[in-house]
């Protein structure tokens, strides 16, 4: 019987033309996908970051899965990028984040705005693996406004030196790059984007978070910078250019985060399949039940209704990528990345919500197959632009500029 996931890559084939290294990509995310479910659970149940991801998308040679093959990686398309990270939500939202760190908003973004000289030294080192990247854009006390950063950089000869701190930073304790963002001392515009190493002193992890609600297998740090060196050649993009640095890196996040959204409902789905199947109450099964069958139809149609508007959102990415100087059409990615975000994230924690529901009172232990998707589902509503930015950024295209919440 075919499954969620090979219904989607049938699907997607009709809508662009799928080559053979497409079709041996999916299988390597597959396999790999197979190989994590087992450690991910254990790792999940003792509320540790997996260390097993990097080392098993390594071995299958996924890390670099969007980077272009000049540098190293498999040069994948929006969409079919969009369809691995789909079925690295069935496994979790936990995986999800790894990835889509790593590759959405570090590596898309190391390619799109880094000099030549910085793809070659640290994007092909991201394709294997050798490099893991992390996105260190909120702080304390600036969240959904970047404009309120309070981290801060003087130049001093050749080199940048920054000073200030980073919270809620996914891959933060573990990567060895981070793109981090600061201003220039004493002023509130010419954001910069800088790529650091994790190495240099002055950097601290002065805590990892694991008090976190849910989505404990992935890493989330808060990190300090005190004078902390970054050579010249190492600013990502111009100075000064940051904030448009930080926005395509959430343009390309948020289709990620969506893209996992998607799996953790094909999961629910199955999931929630296997168990109404299989379980008898009141003398029938409980799929037999009509409400059960409510929760059931839900489910299936906040999928199908969210996986279409995931992959018209990266084909429309694709269609920006290829034509970089359309500033309408680069609007038009954003707000279509925006609303696929919004609904498949919405959609994902309300599935995860009917499929506890449908399993009972085991639903609501983590031992469960379907309670670590609610739980982690949440974030997916916060992180990569919260439903209140996603809302105002909808609302702001549909009445025009002079409605914008802000600017």
């Amino acid at each position: 019987m075919e499954t969620l996931f090979e219904r989607s890559v049938a699907d997607a084939s009709k809508l662009v033309k799928l080559t053979d290294d497409d079709y041996a990509l999916f299988q390597r995310t597959d396999e790999a996908c197979n190989e994590l479910l087992v450690p991910e659970f254990e790792k999940y149940m003792e509320r540790k970051f997996d260390d097993n991801v990097p080392e098993v998308l390594k071995k299958y040679n996924l890390m670099g899965v969007p980077i272009s093959k000049k540098y190293g990686g498999s040069g994948a398309r929006p969409l079919v990028h969009a369809l691995t990270l789909e079925r690295f939500g069935q496994v979790g939202l936990g995986v999800v984040t790894f990835v889509d760190v790593h590759q959405a908003l570090g590596s898309l973004t190391l390619q799109e705005w880094g000099s030549e000289e910085l793809k070659q030294r640290y994007l092909t080192k991201a394709a294997t693996g050798e490099v893991v990247l992390a996105y260190a854009l909120t702080e304390p006390e600036a969240g959904s406004d970047p404009a309120s950063l309070k981290t801060q950089y003087r130049k001093d000869g050749d080199n940048y030196y920054l000073n200030g701190s980073k919270y809620l930073i996914s891959n933060g304790s573990v990567a060895n790059r981070l793109i981090v963002f600061a201003y220039p001392e004493g002023q509130t515009k010419g954001m910069t984007a800088f790529l650091v190493d994790a190495k240099e002193s002055g950097f601290a992890v002065d805590m990892k978070l694991e008090e976190k609600m849910g989505l404990f297998t992935s890493d989330t740090a808060m990190l300090s910078f005190t004078d902390v060196r970054v050579p010249k050649e190492d600013v990502i993009g111009e100075e000064g250019r940051g904030l448009a640095v930080a926005y395509s890196g959430l343009l390309n996040g948020r289709i990620g985060i969506a893209s996992g959204s998607i799996g953790v409902m094909e999961d629910c789905l199955n999931q929630v399949k296997e168990r109404v199947s299989s379980r008898t109450q009141h003398g029938k099964l409980i799929g037999k039940h009509q409400l059960i069958q409510r929760h059931v139809t839900k489910i299936a149609s906040n999928l199908e209704s969210s996986r279409w508007l995931v992959y018209h959102a990266a084909l429309k990415k694709e269609e920006y990528d290829n034509t970089k100087t359309d500033l309408g059409l680069r609007a038009e990615a954003d707000r279509i990345s925006a609303v696929a975000k919004y609904v498949a994230t919405r959609s994902a924690w309300d599935s995860a919500d009917s499929a506890v529901q449908c399993f009972g009172g085991f639903g609501y232990s983590i031992l469960s197959p379907v309670a670590k998707h609610l739980i982690d589902s949440r974030v997916a509503r916060i992180y990569e632009g919260t439903d209140e930015v996603m809302e105002l950024k909808i609302a702001s295209t549909v009445l025009g500029r002079d409605f914008e919440a802000y600017r």
